[in-house]
């Protein structure tokens, strides 16, 4: 049987001590170096596969370093402090001993409590009812992503008033969610300022925060349907935007915010 693409992309070896090999994968190249949500899932996967991690994951935050290099890399995930309910890790990627990527994470327990959602999912015509788009062949990772844009997509030349894109996504091939993937799901989003000025331009995510709302078995429960996700910045300033999106499942139901901070020249 043959594997997904992104489950080849996210395999890690064991080395022992809370360190894994891995290798970058061309199904996930980027203008330099990989995609970065691959990479967040990645450093997500090796938590996952460390001997005393506590719960799922609440947040993970993502800062990277440096250009990651086509080839073998290594990452060390370590436990810095264990409480009742929450977990929480420093994880880095190195290659040839020099950090490239570094990242701090949340596991923890999920009990029971009062709960409410305040950001309910835009209103959207269901994915079916979209037609499929593609970013430009260049941009490798986006073909392992199927994305039916409710609005928002790119025309060339065209600048657009705002930096909204609403869409719905999942992994192509279809594949079962899982916090790996939904991590790698939640940098989907090319750069707002592509957008605004209707071209491309260099970009590149300096940091990435995930708050991970959904528990194991909400995230479990989506399966390979499709997830409704919508992304805006608030501010392009002196070579640097921010960037704020929520991802909803297919049933309405917040599942996770981000936040970046993202370089970019235009």
């Amino acid at each position: 049987m043959t594997s997904h693409p992104f489950d080849d992309a996210v395999a890690l070896e064991p080395l022992g001590d809370g360190r894994y090999a891995g290798r970058t994968h061309p199904a996930y190249a980027n203008m330099v170096g990989p995609f970065g949500g691959i990479t967040a899932a990645v450093l997500l996967r090796a938590v996952e596969l460390h001997r005393e991690v506590l719960g799922s994951p609440l947040s993970l935050t993502v800062n990277f370093a440096g250009p990651v290099a086509d080839g073998p890399f290594e990452v060390v995930a370590e436990p810095v402090r264990t409480n009742r309910t929450t977990q929480h890790w420093s994880i880095a990627l190195t290659q040839e001993g020099v950090v490239a990527t570094t990242a701090t994470a949340v596991f923890g327990l999920r009990r029971p409590t009062w709960s409410a959602t305040e950001t309910p999912a835009p209103t959207a015509p269901t994915a079916e009812t979209l037609d499929r788009q593609q970013l430009p062949p260049a941009i490798v990772w986006a073909q392992n992503y199927e994305m039916r844009f409710v609005d928002g997509l790119i025309t060339p030349g065209a600048e657009h008033p705002d930096s909204v894109s609403t869409l719905w996504m999942r992994d192509s091939p279809p594949r079962p969610l899982t916090f790996a993937s939904f991590a790698a799901l939640c940098d989907v989003y090319y750069p707002r300022v592509y957008l605004r000025r209707g071209e491309m331009s260099p970009a590149g995510t300096v940091s990435l925060t995930i708050y991970f709302h959904a528990d194991a078995a909400e995230v479990s429960a989506q399966g390979e349907a499709h997830l409704l996700g919508s992304a805006r910045a608030h501010r392009f300033s002196e070579g640097f935007f921010d960037q704020t999106a929520h991802l909803w499942g297919r049933d309405g139901v917040l599942l996770a915010t981000t936040h970046q901070l993202v370089y970019f020249k235009a």
